[in-house]
């Protein structure tokens, strides 16, 4: 085999802002960086992304396994038919898989999150059965296990979890994002982990202000004095939106200004009833948000009635400060873009938080659950104070750069590597 490896990497969707579509993307571009070549295979992939084979079925979405889902999970007993049609689809899976690795040439399999959560059981058994059946080798990049998820937890294929979330199988590495689902893997399954800690490309400056973003303030309707807001998540009930509502109901009393939390990104992944709740919860309390999905995507584009649509950067760019209040999290993105964009930011004490990026010694706005004057009062300074600011993002930069770079990344991938037997 030459030095230059051929890697496949397998997901129900690599596409779009989620966690694990942008994480891929990194490991993607660094493996590049060393030399080899990467492609997707996956239910949902971009147009401009690597090359790679689009499998629908794959997807979380397909209506065979959202019927899958429907019976496999919340209910401890099978109804008729549950089996079959699971092996239905794995089996189908299977030979899409197949095909992507035979029409790439693929040495070594990646898969993202889908040996970890099983939003899709077939993909994860036809998976499983993949690298049982080809011994190829393959490293399992897990970011947030079942066990993890309250919905998951009920249900009726324990059979299938255990034999497919996360497999046991001699030519596979397992990858874990932190401390604590490296302690749980052993504990639960048995299973030795590396972690390998969510990265970003520091090395390289971030954006700012240019002809296309200058007016993004004016296009989303706030003012010069407005006091931009982000949320830079999903909008699902695990992110703790209400928290920054809170947040910027008593903001007001102490800045003087008005200010505007802005949600950058889609709801809808588990159902809408969670944005209607924050709607009605942010009007009861006076606060100012704005669900503003439609005008931020992965790419810049500019719609046929001439509307601009911004990337997420843009939104960091003219943001005054970041929440990110979440209850659980399996690293936090969003948190460490927060970090490379220099941008102050409050942050409630998920358990991944306070196990392994907390105690690295960054300045951030801490809660514990409840917003309480004490943070009310450090936001404001944030605000208020351009020399706390400064000293704040630019120590958190630097620990950023130390600890979660592409470098770091570089330096786990070649153990990975090494330790299947392939040259990193």
């Amino acid at each position: 085999m030459s030095d230059t490896l051929r890697i496949g990497f397998i997901s129900t969707r690599l596409a779009g802002t989620d966690g694990v579509s942008l994480e891929t993307a990194k490991w993607a571009t660094v493996l590049r960086r060393m030399g080899h070549q990467v492609f997707y295979c996956a239910g949902e992939l971009e147009d401009d992304g690597p090359p790679g084979l689009l499998i629908p079925e794959a997807h979380f979405h397909h209506p065979e396994n959202e019927w899958i889902n429907a019976h496999a999970f919340g209910c401890e007993s099978r109804i008729a038919g549950l089996n079959s049609r699971i092996e239905g689809l794995a089996a189908s899976l299977r030979a899409g898989l197949r095909k992507f690795i035979e029409q790439f040439g693929i040495d070594l399999i990646i898969a993202e999150n889908a040996l970890t959560i099983p939003m899709q059981l077939p993909l994860g058994l036809a998976i499983t059965d993949l690298i049982e059946e080809a011994g190829i080798p393959a490293i399992a990049h897990h970011h947030d296990f079942y066990w993890e998820r309250a919905r998951f937890r009920v249900n009726c294929v324990g059979d299938a979890l255990d034999r497919a979330f996360p497999p046991d199988l001699p030519t596979l590495r397992h990858v874990v994002i932190n401390s604590i689902a490296q302690g749980e893997l052993k504990r639960r399954r048995g299973l030795d982990s590396l972690i390998v800690p969510n990265v970003f490309d520091f090395d390289t400056p971030a954006p700012g202000v240019d002809d296309f973003n200058a007016d993004l303030r004016a296009a989303i309707g706030l003012g010069d004095d407005d006091l931009f807001i982000l949320q830079p998540t999903r909008v699902v009930p695990r992110k703790g939106i209400e928290l920054a509502i809170e947040l910027l109901r008593r903001l007001g009393a102490v800045t003087g200004k008005h200010s505007v939390l802005i949600i950058t990104h889609q709801a809808g992944d588990e159902g809408l009833d969670y944005l209607h709740k924050l709607q009605s919860l942010a009007q009861g309390a006076g606060v100012d948000l704005r669900y503003l999905a439609a005008r931020f995507d992965t790419a810049r584009h500019v719609e046929p009635d001439g509307r601009k649509v911004y990337d997420l950067w843009d939104a960091y760019v003219h943001a005054d400060f970041v929440t990110y209040p979440s209850r659980i999290e399996g690293f936090g993105n969003a948190l460490i873009e927060t970090v490379y964009f220099r941008k102050p930011a409050l942050v409630n004490r998920y358990p991944v938080y306070a196990a392994d990026i907390g105690p690295l010694g960054f300045d951030f706005v801490e809660i514990a659950g409840t917003v309480t004057d004490m943070a009310v009062e450090g936001v404001r300074r944030l605000l208020t104070d351009p020399v706390q600011r400064c000293t704040a993002v630019a120590q958190n930069y630097r620990l950023g750069q130390e600890h979660f770079s592409y470098e770091v990344l570089q330096e786990k991938l070649v153990t990975l590597l090494g330790g299947l037997g392939l040259h990193g």
